[in-house]
């Protein structure tokens, strides 16, 4: 079986697909152009297939004409909103939407490997599940769980990948451990009472309540936490006030913590915790009060010793070259960690940086682009990995 000539072969398809899907981005819980896609492809497969779970998502089955162990493959379909500055000829066509992240390219990766391994059907030991995932930048992986993707028939190994544009073309990274960040967003909202600015005694400064917070808060980070568990409390928004003479009686803060470690009933470090019980006494110190919410949370990702081996092995024959498989971890979010918690699993980063071809910005830039000579790696990774996993 020659994967490699498979893949070569299936070339111009496979980007043709993505800029298909970079051109029509769709935000998380809105993917219906591209679930429908996704759900037609599979179904020219032989799959079969279920649409609208967790809302918009799509999951095929390839069952094995051999009994085994059932595999799972994960890509995302979402984009973000945000404007692309990118002059190139499939430039998102919808105002205020890009896919920033690489997600274009996990769904046409994901979408050519299920047609190779379908072609592969009766080599199989097991079956295959091909899980398109909405909405993976709020979280939504805990919902596809909840409505039963991981049985039926039951999920014994998971793989995702990741383009990633910090990493050069050329390059798989693959760890052991914690490789990407838990996450939780929070939105924090500071109630002091409004007033003049002439007479501030007359008022209670939310302002000031929140840049005392904002500073006081590093000090988690710096001072209470082991630096060996990195922790790391941001604030990515700051709202209040309406003129430049008013103190106003609120201001919404919103942002993310992100650590590498687990955090639950046994573990010291706590941090939200301790987010909160300085949260608390900044603000009695400036008399004011507090409403805190965490809308989106998921564990770190957490890469199984026995299935990093699987893949690295995988990766010497798709590289031909170990000095190409590197090491590397992250405090993104990924709420592929969902998956890593319950079920072995491994997430891999293909490198996608080329600086002469401009794939060379960070993730949720408005120039962001991939280098789309390595969509083609992530697709014969995905395949021999499956395939290593259920024939051997």
């Amino acid at each position: 079986m020659d994967i490699k000539s498979e893949v070569s072969s299936l070339d111009k398809e496979l980007i043709a697909l993505r800029r298909d899907f970079h051109k029509y981005p769709e935000l998380g819980f809105e993917e219906t152009r591209t679930a429908g896609k996704v759900a037609d492809y599979l179904r020219e497969c032989g799959l079969e297939v279920k649409e609208k779970v967790a809302k918009t998502g799509v999951v095929g089955l390839l069952r094995g004409n051999n009994q085994g162990k059932t595999v799972m493959l994960r890509a995302d379909m979402d984009a973000l909103p945000m404007q692309e500055k990118n002059d190139i000829s499939y430039k998102s066509c919808i105002e205020g939407k890009m896919h920033a992240c690489g997600h274009d390219g996990h769904t046409a990766m994901l979408l050519v490997a299920a047609k190779i391994l379908a072609r592969h059907q009766d080599k199989l030991n097991g079956n295959i599940k091909f899980v398109f995932q909405p909405n993976e930048e709020k979280a939504a992986a805990k919902m596809m769980i909840d409505e039963g993707v991981l049985e039926n028939p039951r999920v014994d190994a998971v793989f995702g990948i990741h383009l990633w544009t910090p990493i050069e073309s050329g390059k798989i990274a693959i760890s052991t451990g914690a490789v990407m960040g838990g996450l939780y967003e929070f939105c924090l909202k500071i109630k002091g009472s409004g007033g003049h600015t002439s007479a501030p005694q007359t008022a209670v400064d939310p302002i000031i309540t929140a840049s005392n917070l904002i500073q006081t808060v590093q000090t988690i980070q710096t001072r209470e936490i082991d630096p060996l568990k990195p922790t790391v409390i941001m604030f990515g928004m700051i709202e209040g006030g309406t003129s430049n003479n008013i103190i106003p009686e609120e201001v919404n803060l919103k942002g993310t913590i992100r650590y590498l470690y687990r955090d639950d009933e046994n573990s010291t470090e706590k941090p939200r915790e301790r987010f909160e019980r300085i949260i608390k006494n900044v603000c009695q110190t400036h008399r004011a009060e507090y409403e805190l919410e965490y809308i989106v949370s998921s564990p770190p990702v957490y890469n199984n010793p026995e299935m990093v081996r699987l893949v690295r092995d995988t990766a010497g024959q798709v590289m031909g070259n170990k000095d190409k498989i590197i090491d590397y971890t992250n405090l993104a979010g990924e709420d592929f960690g969902e998956f890593s918690v319950r079920v072995p699993s491994t997430f891999y980063f293909i490198g996608t940086g080329n600086k002469e071809k401009g794939t060379d910005f960070p993730h949720h830039h408005p120039y962001f682009n991939i280098d789309e000579d390595t969509l083609k790696t992530g697709v014969e990774m995905h395949v021999r990995s499956v395939l290593n996993y259920l024939i051997n």
